[in-house]
């Protein structure tokens, strides 16, 4: 189906990022093999809700790291774009402190392949996309330009996928870390209800 990636290979792309205040020329998913990636598109630097779910992101990311999952954001604005954003403080709308990768997609050729982008407006929905240590989107979610993202709900997902990677047993619906899970049967369905 045009647009859902879940169930199969991430896109492969190579492009500039920035992390830790430092360009990085050649930057790909291929630098994270064997881990989880959580990657996140927002629609562009200095705007108003984007610098609330990168601080977001990077309040939480030794939870990810925890879990064995790495974090990257991606907007269509240029590494130089990115590196003057970095620049300017939180409270004055900077992300001063962000420390996982960001991906430029000036191209937009990566927004494109990942079915976010919006043309008319020449920038990317809120994407996230879950990718699993094999490289395979487990889970994706696409908001309108004014809804912020949960990073709660990204961590959610995240231990729900963990949890069926190692146990093989299903996550019910509003299901997290501790809660009970069942098989995927009539008889685990009919055990979990009962």
């Amino acid at each position: 189906m045009e647009g859902v990636l879940v169930g199969g290979k991430a896109p492969h792309f190579k492009a500039k990022a920035v992390a830790r205040g430092q360009v990085v020329e050649h930057f790909s998913l291929d630098l994270f093999s064997n881990k989880y990636v959580i990657f996140f598109f927002y629609p562009l630097n200095f705007t108003f809700v984007c610098p609330t779910e990168l601080h977001a992101f990077q309040t939480r990311l030794k939870d990810f790291q925890a879990r064995e999952a790495e974090v990257i954001g991606c907007s269509v604005d240029s590494h130089f774009s990115h590196l003057a954003w970095l620049n300017i403080p939180k409270s004055k709308g900077g992300i001063e402190g962000i420390s996982y990768p960001i991906v430029s997609d000036v191209n937009k050729k990566i927004a494109k392949d990942y079915h976010i982008l919006n043309e008319e407006a020449g920038m990317a929905f809120r994407g996230l996309f879950l990718i699993d240590r094999e490289g395979i989107v487990r889970h994706q979610l696409i908001n309108d330009f004014p809804i912020g993202r949960s990073v709660d709900e990204a961590l959610r997902v995240l231990d729900a996928w963990i949890f069926h990677e190692k146990n093989g047993e299903v996550c019910p619906a509003n299901w997290k870390e501790g809660d009970r899970s069942m098989k995927p049967t009539q008889e685990g369905l009919a055990h979990y209800f009962g």
